[in-house]
């Protein structure tokens, strides 16, 4: 990839990767679309990367507490913010075994164009019927285990390109009966070991393979999608005060109709 790229492609997935709108399905999108060179494995690892240190940032303080809380309930010190972090734990291990088990037929059989804006179009309109639905009355510390073992099997879809890890997370949180906020934060927080996951499955893939990285083009990506993802993150976070879900839901209608009209007309 030249330097463009690089860029446009590390900010896709700085944006993306926790808007509802599902970033692997722009990651892929410019190779089969505007006809880009792959990004390649190590360039993946690099932005995943990126938005693994943009989320920890920026829940830092809600990080320290939970992994503090979740080491003394070890010891019998239980409280909310132990529970949650064990919630959290509970919800990430369905998309981890689904992960590690399919991702192989995954990776070769849904990675199109077809079952992106397909995917795209459903979800959005399941992620619209679930906002419009919602009756917000739970923060994420009210989250039943319940809650979180069906969140949890909801982010098993997002394996499915197109869905979007966070915009399926989000659409069960609300149908469960958290508020916008507490859907969000719940489903960043998961982010953070599902990214971890990816990410060591993808840097192992990469050191047994044994290919020649191109450590600048790494950095780039890895700070793009940094500073990218961090700023996603906090406006976002700021906009579902005041907005509901339905500009995504547009979007991402707008993207999969376009998409849909693109193929048929190649």
């Amino acid at each position: 990839m030249n330097p463009l790229e690089t860029i446009a492609l590390a900010l896709i997935q700085g944006l993306t990767e926790f808007l509802p709108i599902s970033s692997s399905a722009h990651l892929i999108l410019p190779s089969q679309v505007l006809g880009w060179a792959d990004q390649g494995l190590a360039f993946d690892v690099a932005v995943h990367v990126g938005t693994l240190l943009a989320v920890a940032c920026y829940f830092r303080h809600e990080v320290k507490r939970l992994l503090v809380a979740w080491y003394g309930s070890l010891g019998g010190v239980h409280n909310q913010e132990s529970r949650l972090a064990w919630q959290i734990a509970v919800a990430t291990l369905p998309a981890m075994a689904f992960g590690l088990l399919a991702s192989e037929q995954i990776e070769h059989y849904a990675r199109s164009a077809w079952v992106i804006a397909s995917t795209t179009i459903l979800f959005g309109l399941l992620l619209w019927w679930a906002d419009s639905r919602a009756r917000q009355a739970k923060d994420e510390y009210q989250a039943s285990w319940k809650d979180a073992a069906i969140i949890g099997f909801a982010q098993v879809l997002a394996l499915i390109p197109g869905t979007s890890r966070s915009g399926i997370t989000m659409t069960a949180a609300l149908m469960l009966g958290l508020s916008r906020t507490a859907a969000a934060r719940f489903s960043f927080l998961m982010s953070i070991p599902i990214i971890v996951m990816a990410g060591s499955y993808e840097g192992l893939k990469l050191v047994e393979a044994g290919d020649a990285v191109n450590w600048t083009q790494i950095g780039l990506g890895t700070l793009v999608s940094f500073v990218s993802a961090l700023l996603c993150i906090h406006w976002f976070l700021k906009l579902l005060e005041r907005i509901s879900m339905l500009p995504f839901v547009i979007y991402r209608l707008c993207l999969g109709l376009g998409l849909f009209a693109f193929l048929s007309l190649a």
